[in-house]
């Protein structure tokens, strides 16, 4: 159930889209590639779908992870850095990982080992991150033409490259967190941390690995993002992209108090986020109205959503219904 509301949301965008523009469900196959506005909005979330599954399981634990945004900066930038200096992709690849590994490992210690609170501790690097990318990259944009570092992020063998990474990162993570005993672990702490230290579960190393697994994630992010638009930009790239993990979150019904978390939901949240965001800018939305109406569309939808939110439409309408019979009766 957790699921259908997410679904019902995403349904009714793309129907939107298709009732406004007839073409929109049409894909056809050009070069022995998919093109259509669903494999472009499926091409847009990739990045967004990696970087909510690691939004999920930190706030799944109470946690939130601020600086998934800069983390991609970071990531970008020395990535674009190594294959600019050397040209070696595997080099550049795990430069980037290995960026947004240390970024989750920095987070995860201030959280889990000293206590800072998550949204002040992930705050810090959500603003140093930028500079600390503006400082790889000296202030500048890299640009890169290397054609296998760039096929990450536009290549197509029938479907995107980002989606099948994509698609590879939700079943590792399903198979991680639903086949093994760590994600019975991540539930645990999130709904009492006390009780499941007394039951053994080592609580600071959990965290602080979750956190390193959103930092790698969001790093992965970064290559896709970089290497699609063949650059290296250390004040755009990523930008907000934390708002939307954490809505992505939201909407695919795991809730901000942590415990039970659904990656399921998440992926369809991702994409209601980036159906929302490709229709918002289709229907020549102009940019300084766009994030109210997206955040109109949001709230609406966090309603629907909220089983309070329906007892009370539910209770209204049965006032309403009592006081017409009366009203029959007088």
């Amino acid at each position: 159930m957790q699921i259908f509301w997410p679904l019902v949301c995403l349904f009714g965008i793309i129907l939107i889209d298709f009732i406004l523009k007839p073409g929109f469900l049409s894909i056809e196959m050009k070069d022995g590639h998919l093109f259509g506005s669903l494999i472009d909005i499926l091409n847009r979330a990739a990045p967004l779908i990696i970087i909510s599954i690691g939004m999920t399981i930190v706030i799944a634990v109470q946690g939130i992870d601020l600086s998934v945004g800069s983390v991609i900066a970071i990531s970008g930038c020395v990535s674009a850095s190594v294959i600019v200096s050397n040209g070696s992709v595997p080099a550049a690849i795990l430069a980037g990982l290995i960026a947004g590994l240390i970024c989750g490992i920095w987070n995860g210690f201030l959280v889990a080992y000293i206590g800072v609170q998550p949204m002040v501790g992930t705050l810090i690097l959500y603003i140093v991150g930028r500079g600390i990318a503006q400082l790889i990259t000296d202030g500048q944009i890299l640009t890169f033409t290397n054609k296998s570092f760039i096929f990450i992020g536009t290549g197509y063998f029938i479907i995107p490259i980002a989606v099948y990474i994509a698609i590879a990162v939700i079943v590792i993570m399903y198979i991680l967190m639903r086949k093994t005993a760590l994600g019975l672990f991540v539930e645990s702490i999130g709904v009492n941390r006390e009780a499941s230290r007394f039951s053994g579960i080592n609580s600071r190393k959990v965290i602080c690995s979750l956190y390193c697994i959103c930092g790698v994630l969001a790093g992965l992010a970064g290559l896709i993002i970089c290497t699609n638009i063949k650059s290296a930009d250390a004040n755009n790239a990523g930008l907000y992209l934390e708002l939307d993990a954490i809505l992505s979150t939201v909407i695919g019904g795991t809730s901000m108090s942590g415990g039970r978390f659904y990656l399921g939901g998440t992926v369809v949240g991702a994409l209601f986020i980036q159906s929302l965001t490709t229709t918002i800018y289709s229907l020549g939305v102009p940019p300084e109205v766009t994030l109210v109406v997206k955040a109109i569309v949001v709230i609406s939808v966090c309603l629907i959503q909220s089983s309070e939110f329906r007892k009370i439409i539910g209770r209204t309408k049965k006032t309403s219904i009592i006081k017409g019979k009366k009203v029959a009766s007088l």
